[in-house]
Order: structure tokens, then sequence, then C-alpha cells
């Protein structure tokens, strides 16, 4: 029984049967709240007459079947998700007429009620399996078709899909339908349809092909806030600079992006109808960080209309290079074409703390990793796929030269247009372009597992000059591959209290050890730093010497590229037990003062919160934890009145609040008695203070209640959930899981809210140990959720890692070892959840020796 399966052999098997001509989708979403009607007619051939295939559908019902004519009983020939076709002709016509589910939980055809006015909103997500929700469907990449949908909604509702908007005509009373032109050739997963009051705004863009029209929709409620010329402005920098690099027309006819609410995703690219989290509608004041992020995802997702939409990938084990590509290519774009020039070490600060720290799970896999069907995809949107394929796709540049691999990207666009590719098809391109086999690169970086760490060795004589140096790498012991790198080794000297480059040698490094002649002679650097300016995929030591210049001199650098690589090696070094957690929360605390790079503020202040919370010995944690809050309270109080740093300082030190705290300074700020110069207290720093009060005790349902009322949103709604499950009760607790993981039927986005609040750091211990049974317990039936959103918010959610001892260790372990058949998905997510608690109790350990 394949239930919703679909496997990559079954797939393939299918693709060599049919080939897909043209796709007609009749969607009426004015038949109710629950369910609405759909209908695919399909014209498709077949290589063998008298064989029989299946489509795809997930929906409520199926009421006819009519294929070549001649009518197929629906109890017959639709079970499992799957619309049986025995006796294909050599040419094909099938119709199938159905009722489809909306759904809450963002797959599918999303339905959302906005709480502000009680406008309907709907919008579709359809990666990876998903157009399957909204009608029938061949759902695989490589069965690509001309698309035609026809939407009846109410009449008053804009309509959006691939093709232009064409004018409505009149339908029943109070509704319309809208006939959309037919789209070229594309993969069902980047077919689309949002509809709704929304709110646009219009312009177009100059490209190749002529004027494109541009429209930024959003819900009327959140239109006070939308940003749009910004929008625009940055979406018309990544048309040309696309244009350009790839030389090749924008492939579409329009370009529409659309904020959607309860979104599970930053974005998707869907043809010409990108999707996006409203998080990017900033309703309150925000970091820096998050309005880089926000262009990188724009950037992103319109990078994907070549690759990804114009060429697609032929199955699903070359989604990495899908998502890598766009995130190598939009941060290369943001560098190059946009305000952010720095964007590479944003990349370096937090998509490679990503990577680096999903490669060092048990879970681990290839770049390449095999999918051999739905439930092995739908957990791979990790940060090997993105952030460490991304960080790949910029050694392979810097392997080959970014001018051949520049010219094998436009050969691959212009010879595989409108098809279907695998990696080998691109890696033949950069090969004839650079010259270089590539065949060994991909093997040792695409198709092996893990990490390299990277340490210099240095000898000395008595002048101080160095006699020998080699650069050493090594990799973990399960794993074994050392490979090529490419990357640049960095000399800085300490001259007038700060850290300056004298020097920047290129050096290839292969094997166990690469001598590096070029800096032999020469008088041994206060700081070596390998891997400078971040080239390779590497995990960096440095050496003694170097090690003690950089915590002697925690604000010496003057740029940020250095300071993140060497903040990131001190916190592996701190995730690997080879320096105590205390010890490392005193350089991020001697780091933060003054510190002006949004992302990397954000990524240490994360980082501290695991150290404290789950690395630091138990028997100073409290102490910690307290001394930790005090001085970030001090370096918020500090910092530039109105300045980034101040807005996400002041957010730190109410996260590091706990129970039984003293809320006087948290609560002054909230109810305006106490005011920090240049600190707006905002909606969401309103909601980030009241949580704090919350977690310590002293805030509970009135005050929830009352702030939620002042704003009635969607977003108010979210919050307030994760409030009151931060609340350190067993009534609190036990409310938060009864509504959640019991009761259910919550959007997936205030699931997500509540597990937040629930397992919030700091929570006491005593309120989290009686839930290690009941969520192990919850694991045996959570595969009936019908969304692999909803497992993975009550999975990864509630999983109650503020514990990080020996007792939940050993639990999680009992259930792995006792579950050995659990579907390979959840056993992943399980092993996930395990793995941070076994590295927190080794640096546990080590803490404890200082």
């Amino acid at each position: 029984m394949p239930g919703t399966n679909l496997t990559r052999v079954e797939a393939a098997t299918r693709a060599a049967l049919v080939a897909v001509d043209t796709h007609d989708v009749e969607l009426d979403v004015t038949t109710g709240a629950e369910t609405f009607a759909t209908a695919s007619t399909i014209r498709f051939t077949c290589s063998e007459p008298g064989a029989e295939t299946f489509l795809d559908f997930i929906g409520a019902s199926v009421e006819e079947i009519v294929l070549n004519g001649v009518s197929l009983d629906p109890a017959e020939h639709f079970a499992d998700s799957r619309v049986r076709l025995p006796g294909l002709a050599a040419e094909n016509t099938v119709t199938v007429r159905a009722t489809g589910r909306y759904t809450n939980f963002g797959e599918g055809l999303h339905r959302f009620v906005d709480p502000v006015d009680d406008e309907v909103y709907l919008y579709t997500q359809f990666e990876v399996p998903d157009s399957r929700r909204a009608f029938p469907v061949f759902e695989q990449p490589d069965l690509k078709a001309a698309f035609a949908f026809t939407v009846t909604a109410p009449e008053h509702w804009q309509v959006v899909s691939n093709s232009p908007t064409p004018e409505p005509t009149p339908a029943a009373e109070g509704a319309a339908t809208w006939a959309f032109e037919r789209t070229p050739r594309i993969s069902s997963y980047i077919t689309a349809l949002v509809a709704g009051p929304y709110d646009v705004v219009r312009d177009s863009v100059s490209t190749r092909a002529g004027e494109v029209p541009l429209g930024i929709f959003c819900r009327r409620s959140l239109t006070p806030y939308l940003d749009a010329d910004n929008l625009f402005d940055l979406t018309k920098k990544g048309f040309a600079y696309f244009e350009e690099e790839f030389d090749r027309a924008y492939p579409f006819a329009k370009y529409d992006q659309l904020f959607s609410p309860e979104y599970n995703m930053g974005a998707m690219e869907n043809a010409g109808c990108v999707t996006i989290s409203e998080i990017y509608v900033f309703r309150s004041k925000v970091t820096e960080a998050l309005v880089e992020r926000r262009a990188l995802t724009v950037l992103h997702e319109l990078a994907h209309m070549w690759f990804g939409d114009l060429v697609t990938m032929r199955w699903w084990d070359d989604l990495w290079l899908n998502e890598s590509f766009a995130e190598w290519a939009s941060t290369t774009c943001q560098a190059e074409a946009t305000q952010w020039s720095d964007a590479w070490t944003t990349f370096c600060t937090h998509e490679k703390d990503w990577a680096y720290d999903q490669d060092q799970l048990s879970t681990t896999h290839p770049i390449v990793a095999p999918i051999e069907d739905l439930r092995d995809v739908e957990v791979n949107f990790d940060g090997i796929t993105y952030a460490k394929g991304a960080s790949v796709l910029k050694q392979l540049v810097a392997y080959v030269g970014r001018e051949p691999f520049r010219d094998g990207l436009r050969t691959y666009f212009r010879t595989h247009a409108w098809g279907n590719t695998t990696l080998d098809d691109l890696l033949v391109e950069l090969e004839a372009t650079s010259g270089r086999d590539l065949r060994t690169w991909s093997k040792a970086w695409l198709e092996t597992a893990g990490v390299n760490t990277l340490r210099p060795h240095l000898e000395v004589d008595e002048y101080g000059r160095i006699t020998t140096a080699a650069i050493e790498q090594t990799s973990a012991q399960h794993v074994g591959t050392l490979r090529p790198h490419r990357l640049r080794v960095g000399l800085y000297d300490v001259r007038d209290g700060s850290l300056q480059r004298t020097d920047l040698l290129e050096v290839d490094v292969d094997g166990p050890f690469t001598e590096v002649p070029a800096l032999v002679g020469r008088e041994q650097p206060d700081l070596l730093l390998v891997n400078d300016d971040d080239l390779t995929y590497a995990k960096i030591r440095l050496d003694e010497r170097s090690l003690a210049t950089a915590l002697a001199h925690p604000r010496g650098f003057g740029s940020p590229m250095p300071r993140a690589l060497v903040m990131a090696s001190a916190w592996d070094m701190t995730r690997e037990g080879e320096m105590g957690a205390r010890r490392y929360v005193e350089l991020v605390l001697a780091t933060l003062p003054g510190e002006s790079d949004s992302t990397l503020v954000r990524t240490l202040v994360s980082q501290l919160r695991v150290a404290v919370f789950q690395f630091t010995a138990p028997e100073h944690r409290e102490q910690t934890r307290a001394a930790t809050r005090d001085r970030l309270w001090e370096i918020a109080r500090a910092a530039a009145a109105g300045s980034d740093a101040q807005l996400q300082l002041v957010t730190a030190a109410a996260g590091f609040t706990a129970a039984g705290d003293d809320p006087a300074v948290v609560r002054g700020l909230y109810e305006g008695t106490t005011v920090l110069e240049g600190l707006d207290v905002d909606f969401e720093v309103r909601w980030a203070l009241l949580t704090a009060l919350a977690a310590t005790g002293s805030a509970g349902e009135n005050e929830i209640a009352a702030e939620l009322a002042r704003e009635h949103t969607s977003t108010a709604r979210e919050r307030a959930a994760r409030a009151r499950a931060a609340v350190p009760t067993p009534e609190a607790k036990e409310r938060a899981w009864q509504a959640a993981v019991v009761d259910g039927g919550l959007p997936a986005a205030v699931v997500e809210m509540i597990g937040l609040g629930f397992t919030r750091a700091g929570t006491p211990a005593e309120l989290l140990r009686p839930y290690v049974d009941r969520y192990l317990t919850m694991l045996d039936t959570v595969e009936q959720q019908d969304s692999h959103a909803l497992i993975e918010a009550l999975v990864l959610g509630f999983y109650p890692r503020p514990l990080a001892d020996a007792g939940l260790l050993d639990a999680t372990c009992t259930w792995l070892d006792e579950h050995p058949h659990a579907p390979a998905a959840l056993r992943r997510l399980v092993a996930e959840n395990r793995d941070p608690v076994a590295r927190a109790l080794t640096a546990q350990e080590r803490d404890a020796r200082d």
C-alpha cells in the first residue's frame, strides 16, 4: 500500500511511460469553508499502449474519472492517493473531478481567516509533493506540462497564478471566473494559486525580453507596513544582475511576490508567482540581520526562475543543487549588486554555522543524498542541502575560476531550457569551460559526508622565525574523507591594539599534511588565520599563539570576516569540548560591546544561549545565567541609542530571564516606567518583554489577554500562544500540551509558537521532566498527522531539550533502540534531537574542569 508515498523507481517508470502535453485545472473556491471543487483535464502520450499508470491526488473524494471518453468507477480506481488509469492509448485525455480539502498547515491550498477583518485568504504551497492536494496531477518534477488554470472565486478578490491575471467573467451571484492563459512547460510543484482580497502595489522592470509587470501583494491589514519601494528596487537589481550573469532573459510573462500568512518556509519559487512569509512585512522595528535576510530570500527566489523553474531537476536527489545554487547566486548578487557588500561575511556567520552543526550530527549525509522516495526528501530541507551545498559551490567557483563557472552556467541554460537535468549535466558544461576534471572533485565534495578540520602547525626558531609550516587536515572518525581545498591564509599582527593583516597567501591544501613554504623564514605573526576570506568549507583551528592573541583582543579585527571566522572556531571548540563553555561565554560578552555586524550579534547571542543553558556544567549554570543576563543588560544600556545592537541586546537579556528572577527591569520597560533612550517598545518588543515576564511567573493570562486585545492579529495570536506556554507552572504546561499535542487542529504556525514557549530556555527542570515519557509516547502516533510541517512542529518543538541531562539522553536512545522500524524520517528527527544532548553532556564535562 503506497499511502501518500512515491518512490524514485515508480517515478522513473512513469516518466518512461508517459509524456504530458497540457494540463487544464479548474478550481472553485466558493463551495464552502472546508472543501473546494477541483478538476483536471490532462492530455498525454503513452509509449506502451495498453499499459497502466496513475495520477496523484490527496483530497476528500473523487467524483468522476473519464479516460479517453470512458467513465471509470472512482470506487475501483481511486485509492491510496492514486487515480488508476488502465488500458492507455498512444494519445490520451483524462478528466478527473474531485473535492479537495483546505489545509491550515501550509501545504496544498492553505485557507486563512484574518482575525482583524474576517476576510479569507488562500495560497498554495506545493513543494515537495503537494500540488496533488489541490488537483489530480502527475506529481513528479520531470513530467512537465503547459498548465492552464480556471478559477472561480468571490468577485471582489485578487486571483493570481503563474500567468498574468485575466479579466474575470461573471459567475454565480457574488462570484467571478478567471481563465488564465497557458503557462510554458513547467513542473507541477511550481504552479500556484493565490486568492483573496489582497492589496497590491504594481510596477514594471525593463528586461531583455521587454517590460515585465511586477506586483507585490499582502493582506489588507498589513498594507500600512509594506515597504514596496524597497522591495521593487531590490527586485530590479536582481533582474539586471541575473540576466547579465546567466546571459538569458527572464523566462516568464510577469513577476509577482505575495506575502502569505501562516507560512512554513521563507518563500517558494512558484514560476512568476513567488509566495513569501509574512515575517518579511515588518510591522515593528527589526534588526538589520532580518532586513538582509529578507533581501537574500527575495534574490534566492528570483534566481530560481532560471535555476529550478526554467531548468528543473529530474528527481529530488538534485534538490540540493536547486537550493544550493539559489543560495550561492543570491549571496553573490547581494555582495556585488546591492548595499550588502559583506553578504559573504553574513553567509559565513549564519549559514555556515547551520551547515557545520548539521554536518556533525549522526544523521549527516552527502550533499548528493540518496532520495529513494518522497519521505526522504521531506527531511532533506536542511543545512546540508542549503548551506553546505552553497559553501561547496563557492569552493567550486574558487576551484574552476569565476569566469569559467559563469560561462558553463550560460551554456547550461541554453542547452537545457524548459527541460530536466541532473548534476552530471552541469558538470559537463563546467568541465568544458574550465578544462578541469570535476569527477574526482565531485566524489570528494559531493558524495561524502562530514566536515574536515584544518589546523596550522608551525615550528619557530629562537629568533621567532618560522622554520617549518604545514596545514594538517583531519576528518571525523566515522567519515575519513580528506578533500582538496583552495584557500587563503591571513597573517595578522597587533598594532596599536588592533589586529591588522600584513599578508595574504593563496594555498592549495590536499591530503593529511600540506607544506606551506611561503611561510618559512618569516617572523611568526601574532595571529595566523587559515581559510581567511572563507573560501572553503572546513572547521578551522588556531595555533596556540594565535588563540591567545584572539582571546586577548576580542575586538581587535577591523573587519567582520576574520572576527566571524575566529569566533566560529572558538564556538566549534566549545561544542567539541576543547574549550569550556564559561570561557566561551566570557569571550562573547567581551566581543558584543561595540559590535555593529547585525548577523554576528544575532549568531553570538544564539550561541551564548546554548553555551549557558546547555553546555555549562549544571553546578555553575544558574550563576552563569544570572551573570550573563545582568551583563547583557549592561551592554544594552551602553549601546548606541536606537541602534540595531540595542534592540538585539534588550531582546537577548529578556530571553535570559527565568522563573524566580526579579522582573523589575523587564516590567519597567514593558510598562514604560523605565525608558531606554532610542528603544522603541513596539509590537515585537512588547511581546518579547511580556513573554519574559510570563516566564518569571509574574505575568499570567490576564496580562496576556489584555496585550492580545490591544491588537488582535494573527501574529499577536501566535505571540500570545508562546507567552502562555512559557508560564512556569504545571497547569500552564499542561494546557499547552493539551492544545498542541492532544487536541490538535491548530495551525502549524501556532503549534510551533506553543512549542517555543513550552521548551523556553530556563524552564525549570521539574516542569519538563514529567513530559519525557509523554513525549516518547506521542512519537508512536505522531505520523498520523496529515502534514509533515505539523509532525516537525511536534517532534522538534516539544522535545524537552532544556533538561540536557543523561536521563533525557538515555530515554531518547532507548526509544530509538526499541523502534528500529519506525518511519525513517521520524527516526531522523528524533536522532537530531538526541545528538545535541550528547554533545551538551560532553561540553558540560569539559566546563566542569575549569
